[in-house]
């Protein structure tokens, strides 16, 4: 019995990160700004390993397999956000046109 209940969560959560892959797929490609590109795709990363790794830590059981794919989410969250950081402010330093988009109106 828990092993259909260890295996109806995991595939609920792998199909949970692979609906938040496919969204971010989607607004990466359908914002036309960078940063909204950059932000759809850093948000989607983070959230869409997250909760496949879960998955597939329920799936695999709680062992040391499960430990080294916790530690992976781990390093992408710690990761993820600081990439994102850094090519945000190349993005911000290099465009010459972000003034255009940055303008408020009022």
């Amino acid at each position: 019995m828990w092993e259909w209940i260890r295996f109806l969560v995991g595939t609920l959560l792998l199909c949970a990160g692979i609906i938040t892959f496919a969204l971010e797929v989607f607004g990466v490609y359908r914002f036309h700004f960078v940063m909204n590109r950059m932000h759809a795709a850093a948000m989607g990363d983070t959230l869409g390993i997250g909760v496949s790794m879960l998955g597939l830590i329920v799936y695999s059981g709680f062992n040391f397999t499960s430990l080294k794919m916790f530690l992976v989410v781990v390093f992408l969250w710690l990761a993820s956000p600081v990439s994102s950081h850094l090519i945000a402010k190349l993005e911000h330093t290099t465009d010459e046109e972000l003034e255009d988009y940055c303008e408020v109106k009022g």
